[in-house]
């Protein structure tokens, strides 16, 4: 009979914690997002929004992992949480007293970027001190779901609250912050003995050195990059409601909301029944469904046609993300779990990035049918690559590492 994860208190805290962070940053993004576009009138301002948010990613990973390993995670992560909480009381202050411009915004981004990527290793290399090796995947699947529950529902609440005005959206996300970084200080986590090894390169760079020595970690991480590198068609979705669906906002919203219910289901199913043998064949199954769905919904042009393959899509890629989330956990040593977990971020967040980038450079190039049907085939590509370059991955029977 399988426990109630609830029943644990530490993972309570950690996910009600990681939760409201999830809704703050969504509200706060919103309101971000359309501010500096009612400040500029510019597209190209809101892609900045993007790139001064990958920039704090790209520069502080290594250090984020870095810290991540030597420190208390769950302090590290709290602080993360305060400091995007002043953030947010800074962005409330501007707009109510009339001094907000462009600048301050981006300051703000590049600044709430730099907190996530700390934050990011710290709580994912803090779950598995919270719960034991077989309730792993379960805990990942379990909170998977609410994050993506909180995704769907933070910017239409930051959008109701908008209706009061940008300072109550940032003053909303200010309290979320401010809430989750008191809720993850609570955790009660399983003390670890920290090696304070001396800060240099080697050490910094140790957890991408770990990854490239470990066949079924590199594969696992690399199939979802070039996966999500070549399979970005979220990115494009405007010009399909608009242009080959004929479909309006509401349209627009539903393909937008179509990933992330497949992925809800695909979590909760997984919950109640973890994947317990042939995880390395079932990923590369769930990749190749992806790349099928792709496909499918290039070539669409019918509205619930296009909203099925997008569920698919969720669904194939949230089965991706618990294993490889999983995998990524379990082979690597609790010494060095902040270190991958940052390199893993920076791949993870990259792909998305550029993802889109990709899929708009090519739908300028090629159209944009032609750019999603290519990214779908690139996708299958890959998964038949990864077959042959990584064939331990594809024999892992089991999530929990073998020498367990």
């Amino acid at each position: 009979m399988q426990t109630s994860l609830l029943r644990h208190a530490a993972f309570t805290r950690f996910w009600v914690g990681d939760i409201a962070s999830v809704l703050a940053n969504q509200m706060l993004v919103l309101a971000v997002g359309w501010q500096i576009y009612d400040i500029t009138n510019s597209a190209l301002s809101l892609g900045l929004v993007g790139l001064a948010h990958f920039g704090a990613q790209f520069l502080f990973t290594l250090p984020a992992g870095h810290v991540a390993d030597r420190y208390d995670r769950r302090l590290v992560a709290t602080l993360c949480q305060w400091i995007q909480c002043a953030v947010a009381l800074t962005l409330a202050a501007g707009n109510y007293a009339g001094w907000i411009n462009s600048e301050i915004i981006y300051a703000s981004i590049v600044l709430t970027g730099m907190a996530q990527t700390f934050q990011n290793p710290a709580m994912r290399s803090l779950l598995p001190s919270l719960v034991g090796v077989e309730l792993l995947p379960r805990c990942i699947a379990f909170h998977a779901a609410a994050k993506k529950m909180a995704i769907i529902v933070g910017p239409a609440l930051g959008g109701l609250v908008y209706l009061w005005g940008a300072s109550t959206v940032y003053l909303a996300s200010a309290v979320a912050y401010a809430l989750a970084g008191a809720i993850i200080l609570c955790i009660h986590a399983t003390h670890v003995r920290r090696h304070h090894e001396p800060a240099s390169l080697q050490y910094m760079f140790g957890g991408l050195h770990y990854i490239l020595g470990k066949p079924i970690i590199l594969g696992a991480i690399t199939l979802d990059l070039f996966a999500t590198l070549l399979g970005g068609a979220v990115a494009l979705l405007p010009i399909y409601a608009r242009d080959i669906l004929q479909t309006g906002p509401l349209g627009l919203g539903l393909l937008r909301s179509a990933p992330a219910v497949g992925a809800v289901v695909a979590s909760l199913y997984l919950v109640r029944s973890p994947l317990t043998h042939s995880v390395g064949k079932i990923l590369f199954v769930s990749v190749a469904v992806f790349g099928v769905a792709t496909i499918v919904f290039g070539l669409s042009t019918w509205l619930p046609l296009s909203l099925l393959a997008l569920t698919i899509m969720g669904v194939a890629d949230m089965v991706s993300v618990v294993i490889r989330s999983s995998l990524v956990q379990l082979e690597t040593p609790e010494e060095m779990r902040g270190r991958v977990s940052a390199v893993h971020s920076l791949f993870t967040g990259t792909a998305n990035h550029l993802g889109q980038f990709e899929s708009g450079i090519t739908a300028a190039w090629w159209g944009t049918v032609v750019a999603v049907v290519a990214g779908g085939i690139g996708t299958l590509a890959v998964v038949g690559l990864w077959l042959r370059w990584f064939p331990d991955l594809l024999k892992r029977e089991t999530i929990t590492s073998r020498r367990e």
